[in-house]
């Protein structure tokens, strides 16, 4: 099954309309998210996922962060396994979204 995509631009218009749309799953490493991050985001390192299941909800809709969007589609898929339903894989990670969304935001 094709993980379902999501553009920074569109993610972003969706939580300014509405913060709770989205719960947003960063899987990169702390180091990254120390250097940017997006607000409200949870930070679980892609190691850590299997072991902190418990802490993601199956039916909330879940967007799926990395740096460039590889790592973050490796945990989507794997959510979907597990019996997520609505995991979303950002376009292009946090460096797309630091390019199109937040020109403030740190590029690594």
């Amino acid at each position: 099954m094709a993980i379902q995509q999501i553009s920074p631009i569109y993610l972003q218009h969706q939580l300014l309309e509405n913060p709770q749309t989205y719960f947003l799953l960063d899987v990169r490493e702390p180091f990254e998210y120390q250097i940017a991050n997006i607000d409200n985001s949870l930070l679980m390192p892609m190691n850590q996922v299997s072991d902190r299941l418990q802490e993601l909800e199956k039916s909330r809709a879940i967007v799926v962060v990395c740096h460039h969007g590889m790592r973050s589609e490796n945990v989507a898929y794997y959510l979907d396994q597990q019996g997520f339903t609505q995991i979303f894989n950002l376009t292009g990670g946090i460096d797309a979204w630091a390019r199109s969304c937040d020109s403030g935001m740190a590029l690594y």
